[in-house]
């Protein structure tokens, strides 16, 4: 097992793009998401709790829509601008700031279609449960 120093080497040396994985893999596998000031985690259940017993989580029904990247930078903010309605200048920033959630709370079928529209600019979506 690796020390904690080699532990924190690993985690500081991680992209953006890897930081998003491990949350998402931390909060899906283990209920540990990063608290407010974005160091300190808090734990889920133990395991052995109600979720370790066979029991289905409750189904998902709002989503977040995530970026995660483009191949045409200038179609893609287009498409941005449209789902969100920001400006020019923000949704540029959104766009370039990927992956970054572009719609959230949304039910599954808005979540799909904004895929749909952000993958036909030639970009790249995943969509998350919510929460």
């Amino acid at each position: 097992m690796p020390s904690v120093t080699e532990l924190g080497d690993a985690l500081a040396g991680l992209t953006l793009v890897q930081a998003v994985e491990l949350k998402n893999y931390l909060k899906d596998k283990y209920q540990i998401e990063p608290a407010a000031g974005g160091v300190a985690m808090v734990a889920g259940p133990a395991a052995g709790g109600p979720a370790a017993g066979g029991e289905k989580p409750p189904e998902a029904t709002e989503f977040n829509v995530i970026l995660d990247s483009f191949t045409d930078k200038v179609k893609t903010i287009k498409v941005v601008r449209e789902i969100t309605g920001q400006g020019l200048g923000e949704a540029k920033a959104t766009v370039e700031g990927a992956p970054k959630a572009i719609k959230e709370n949304v039910d599954k079928k808005t979540a799909e279609d904004v895929k749909k529209k952000l993958e036909e600019s030639g970009a790249k979506v995943t969509i998350k449960p919510a929460g």
